[in-house]
């Protein structure tokens, strides 16, 4: 079943838009929709390799003068977030960020490591701060009009289980986009974040339901009362609207898209109460053994 855009072909023409983590998941998918809808999309990432490939794919895709761009950057860094917003700028001011780039893994809290904790935060809130503010002093400046989107969780409001480091680094960026809302206001620069619900992606989908057995939470859409997880044409649609224009007045907002699934179910991962000691440990020696094969492959390319 395909879902239709809801809006016009070229809804997007005139748009500059950046989206951090835009190489692979829901950050590319997000990126090849809107060059089809005419903007101008710049991605960043850590991975040159991924990053080339994905830009290739979405010229491809791009219709109604939409173009993409890659930039190698680290958004953990703020002065590489720094340097890549004002080489983006020299082209022309943005219109809208988005901030997807993130980390997450799942695990016993008590097992968590000051190490693994601030891969997370740093990624999530960190990238997130930096990136907005980079872009809102220039618009600022400029007195320009602007859109930031955090991709955000609906465990802002509920909480979760087994990711921590992500609950609490979603959530510090869920209040950052309440208190930019009111004090950009005047600016004319809207705040807003999304919280999908289970939407699968593959990088994302192995770390946090790692083993069939674990097939609970984000893994199963058994809790969801629609049914079904979320097709990314519907995420697509959802982020187009803050980017585009007619929803001025629409800021400060976190918006849920997961088939009810907050409103149902426990927190995301709680069934993951039920997994033994050795059901951990198998989940933890699978996503090592991912990603060393990831990393062998990128040593490759």
């Amino acid at each position: 079943m395909t879902t239709p855009s809801t809006f016009r072909a070229d809804v997007l023409a005139g748009k500059r838009i950046l989206i951090t983590g835009g190489g692979t998941g829901l950050g590319k998918e997000l990126a090849r929709h809107f060059v089809a809808h005419g903007a101008s999309v710049h991605i960043c990432g850590r991975r040159e390799a991924v990053l080339a490939q994905t830009v290739a794919e979405l010229r491809a895709a791009a219709q109604h003068g939409g173009s993409a761009e890659h930039h190698v950057c680290d958004v953990r860094e703020a002065e590489q977030i720094e340097g890549m917003v004002e080489r983006i700028w020299a082209g022309g001011p943005l219109t809208g960020l988005v901030n997807n780039a993130a980390a997450n893994f799942i695990s016993p809290s008590i097992d968590i490591s000051p190490r693994g904790f601030a891969a997370v935060r740093s990624t999530v809130m960190d990238g997130a701060l930096f990136s907005t503010l980079a872009c809102g002093r220039r618009w600022i400046a400029q007195g320009l009009p602007g859109s930031v989107v955090s991709m955000l969780v609906t465990w802002v409001w509920t909480g979760s289980a087994y990711v921590l480091p992500s609950t609490m680094a979603k959530t510090a960026v869920h209040a950052m986009t309440m208190s930019l809302a009111v004090e950009w206001g005047k600016h004319n620069i809207r705040v807003n974040a999304v919280a999908p619900g289970p939407f699968p992606t593959e990088s994302a989908w192995e770390k946090l339901a790692p083993i069939p057995k674990a097939n609970v939470g984000a893994a199963s859409a058994d809790e969801v009362p629609m049914g079904r997880f979320g097709r990314m044409p519907e995420l697509c649609n959802l982020l187009t609207f803050l980017q585009a224009d007619g929803c001025e007045y629409l800021t400060g907002q976190n918006i849920a898209i997961d088939g009810g699934h907050h409103l149902a179910a426990p927190s995301t991962f709680a069934a993951l109460g039920k997994l033994t000691v050795e059901d951990w440990a198998e989940a933890k020696a699978l996503v090592r053994g991912r990603a060393e094969q990831e990393k062998q492959q990128r040593n490759v390319g």
